[in-house]
């Protein structure tokens, strides 16, 4: 008898309420609102079971269920998206869960596979992504989380901080291959996602306001893949506008590509 396929939910945490943007899963990024771009992403990976919203807020819920999405409120004083995520896992069954942060904008859902695919082989607890970083602004950026990771692939430790700092450099540049960017999403199977919500909040965590430090203050180790697929972020205000352009190149190539590739070959 054939095993069925693990089911896989990716989650997206959305709250209404932003110290530095209320309202920031609505804002309009040309024709549609942020969380319709990241759960589209999301939804077209075939690896993919399920897409659901985890929202404290009705109007975040209307906007989803009014383009056709799925959401379900999970109201509460949760710390991190995280602990919304694990909420989710109490209320449906399901093998594994992907945390996909509605701020992070996939340009493609290949980057949500570059996760799923090996995570599942791998029998990790929890899992995540990075990204190499090309930008010296990015690496002093505080809002670009770094991570570096030891031979095996596991997290040693993420920061907003510039690491790993190159002592003999005085310029601080990037250096590729030594310089990564941690990406906002997180892959679990259910019993350790539930246990890392049962615990308290770390001195770590707390003190970088980055929820996967607690996994690793208490223990729990967290596996990195790389890829090379991009996304989009939006932390504040004044990134809008330039995500949105970006947003919109890319679907200009998208639609030139897929003409291409249309044109029948002689």
């Amino acid at each position: 008898m054939t095993k069925a396929a693990p089911s896989v939910m990716v989650v997206i945490p959305a709250r209404y309420g932003s110290t530095r943007f209320p309202g920031k899963p609505l804002v309009m990024l040309g024709w549609k609102p942020m969380i319709q771009h990241v759960y589209e992403q999301a939804a077209a990976c075939p690896a993919v079971t399920e897409v659901l919203v985890a929202t404290d807020d009705q109007r975040i819920k209307q906007a989803v269920e009014g383009f056709g999405g799925r959401a379900v409120m999970v109201a509460g004083d949760y710390r991190t998206g995280t602990d919304r995520v694990a909420e989710v896992a109490r209320m449906f069954e399901g093998d594994y869960f992907v945390d996909l942060q509605g701020d992070e904008i996939p340009l493609q859902p290949d980057l949500l596979t570059d996760l799923i695919e090996p995570f599942i082989k791998s029998g990790a607890g929890m899992g995540t992504l990075k990204r190499t970083i090309d930008s010296t602004e990015d690496v002093h950026n505080p809002s670009v989380v770094k991570v570096i990771t030891d031979h095996l692939g596991n997290a040693l430790y993420f920061s907003r901080a510039p690491i790993p700092l190159v002592r003999d450099d005085a310029s601080r540049q990037a250096v590729g291959g030594l310089h990564y960017m941690h990406l906002g999403l997180y892959m679990y199977r259910r019993d350790t996602l539930l246990k890392l919500a049962s615990l308290p909040t770390g001195r770590l965590e707390d003190a970088e306001k980055l929820e996967q430090l607690r996994a690793l203050e208490y223990g729990i180790p967290i596996r990195v893949w790389e890829t090379t697929h991009a996304s989009l972020r939006v932390d504040t205000p004044k990134d809008v506008e330039s995500v949105a352009e970006k947003l919109q190149q890319f679907e200009v190539i998208k639609r030139e590509l897929g003409a291409l590739k249309a044109v029948p070959v002689r």
